[in-house]
């Protein structure tokens, strides 16, 4: 049986970036509460040579946003990568989300073995459609969404592992 390719990426899509929004609402919900200055977390990374919070959102939106729009053979949306406050990051994901779910399945159908070339750091890449986003875009979206918790969690939010899977 084939995959569907729709079913196995935009409710995931839409689903972790909704988890992830979440995730910064407790942030933001935490910052107030204790005082602290939101871009505290914003700018936050876990090591020295690891991408900030706010940078972490934006990868997790950009391989959801690409993924889909390059699945659906669209020009993927362009976002300007300046958001510096947990209300920007917030706009961000409800941008990507409405995004996503504006593709329909038909626009996606068959996509498992479509070519698909872009640059990744000024080097061409090819993918094809299924292990594009089975082994490249999802544990990248993954991947960015559990460092934005990481990064959270250890500066004192209280994050469990239900803020991260959401709902059942």
């Amino acid at each position: 049986m084939p995959i569907d390719m729709h079913q196995a990426s935009i409710p995931v899509f839409v689903k972790m970036l909704g988890n992830l929004s979440a995730i910064l609402e407790k942030g933001d919900a935490h910052a107030k509460a204790k005082n602290i200055d939101p871009t505290v977390f914003i700018n936050y990374r876990l090591a020295p040579d690891m991408y900030p919070l706010s940078k972490q959102v934006q990868i997790a939106t950009d391989m959801a946003k690409g993924c889909a729009a390059r699945l659906a053979g669209l020009e993927v949306p362009s976002y300007e990568d300046n958001e510096a406050t947990f209300a920007d990051l917030q706009t961000r994901i409800a941008k990507t989300i409405a995004f996503v779910q504006s593709l329909t399945p038909e626009q996606i159908k068959g996509s498992e073995d479509l070519a698909i070339t872009f640059k990744i750091r000024g080097i061409d890449r090819d993918f094809i459609g299924l292990p594009y986003l089975l082994n490249f875009v999802l544990p990248n979206l993954y991947f960015h969404i559990t460092t934005t918790y990481a990064i959270l969690r250890h500066n004192g939010v209280e994050l469990g592992k239900l803020d991260y899977l959401g709902g059942f």
